[in-house]
């Protein structure tokens, strides 16, 4: 029996990959008053639904999907956070 998921997956550059676009925001930020930002960092943000046998096989699945397509693994790093979609329970007469 297969289960859904619902995985989120946050997409980053390196801590060692300059971040022209977090720079640009954090100048910007800077000119409109907001001197605490110290640092922005610019990534993606994926939500994903998916079926799969069991969470590890879910798992492994979305580590392909990042590597082969939403992260560069050369500069960029992936978190996913991972969610089982409970089963709706169906009542009869209803």
């Amino acid at each position: 029996m297969t289960q859904k998921y619902f995985a989120q997956i946050y997409v980053t550059l390196r801590p060692s990959v300059l971040d022209p676009a977090g720079t640009a925001v954090q100048s910007g930020l800077q000119h409109m008053g907001y001197d605490n930002v110290e640092r922005v960092r610019i990534g993606k943000y994926v939500e994903l639904t998916l079926t799969a046998a069991d969470e590890s096989e879910a798992r492994e699945q979305l580590d392909r999907v990042c590597d082969q397509l939403l992260a560069n693994p050369v500069i960029e790093n992936y978190r996913v956070e991972l969610t089982e979609i409970p089963v709706a329970v169906e009542t009869a007469g209803v």
